[in-house]
């Protein structure tokens, strides 16, 4: 069966990086900092020259502290300062740049841009439609299913299914439980403390899921790895956070989102809005050009 591709954008991630790595000399009419969307709108049109993608989705993220995940656990990314007004503008500003080149713009204040990919990739899959998840996240490798990838663009890097595996030393179907088992720093999510990557790539690779694990939790002590019985202590000790941890790491993939594709055929950039925007922005010229040779 022949199949179509989707490129979905964690833009999040794109619209950081670029307020981290621009110069802070961009400034709008009214002489407000726009230099993170000067980097993204640099950024969304090499992508766009480079990919010419037929159907496409950026995702943002709109629910900083209201996502469903702060009811289970409020400390979830409690260790992450939110974004000062500056930022916020300029996302506003990100997103106005998205339409007007023709995409498909997704937000939501209870879902993450993670969720909002997920529930696209899970919408067209039965559509024939594989997806290229365009961002360098770990927690997307188990939406990887067997004609996806992740494209990491900064580094022009693809992983697929087998990708995933050689990377995090499990299979895509298991990259939520091994998340709860490890934990992740960067969302404060707890996992179960003294499990390392190599201890839960183990165990999942010998009992299959983490429902498995803690099912057949008493025959840990006797596998022959290295530490298996101070593993099986820390995952008696641990279970309530492992059960909390795998309610966060989880995608949500029944989001509300278009059920289809064409939905998300790109179209072509509307100039006399991008002339508008463009002026407020200040861009110059050869931006202006770049989304002229789109058109």
């Amino acid at each position: 069966m022949s199949r179509q591709t989707i490129h979905l954008v964690d833009a999040s991630l794109y619209v950081f990086r670029a307020w981290h790595s621009v110069p802070a000399e961009f400034f709008d009419v009214d002489g407000k900092p726009v230099n993170a969307v000067y980097g993204y709108t640099r950024f969304l049109l090499d992508l766009l020259e480079r990919a010419r993608p037929t159907h496409c989705a950026v995702a943002f993220d709109e629910s900083l502290t209201s996502s469903f995940r702060n009811a289970i656990y409020p400390e979830y990314k409690a260790n992450r300062a939110l974004p000062p007004e500056e930022l916020k503008l300029q996302f506003a500003y990100c997103q106005r740049v998205s339409a007007a080149l023709g995409l498909r713009v997704l937000s939501d204040l209870s879902l993450e841009a993670d969720d909002l990919i997920g529930s696209v990739v899970h919408a067209l899959r039965p559509q024939a439609f594989r997806a290229i998840i365009v961002s360098a996240d770990k927690d997307f490798g188990q939406l990887v299913g067997e004609h996806d990838e992740i494209w990491d663009f900064s580094k022009n890097q693809t992983w697929n299914a087998a990708g995933v595996k050689e990377r995090l030393g499990v299979h895509p179907h298991q990259v939520a439980d091994y998340l709860a088992l490890t934990g992740d720093a960067i969302d404060n999510i707890p996992g179960v403390a003294g499990i390392g990557a190599k201890t839960a790539a183990t165990l999942l690779s010998h009992f299959g899921s983490l429902d498995a694990i803690y099912a057949r939790i008493e025959e840990i002590p006797f596998l022959r790895f290295r530490g298996a019985a101070a593993a099986y202590a820390k995952l008696k000790a641990g279970a309530a956070q492992a059960q909390l941890s795998r309610r966060l790491t989880g995608i949500a993939c029944d989001g509300p989102v278009p059920p289809d594709a064409e939905s998300f055929a790109c179209g072509k950039p509307d100039l006399a809005d991008v002339d508008v925007l463009l002026e407020q922005l200040r861009f110059g010229p050869l931006t202006r050009s770049r989304i002229r040779a789109l058109a």
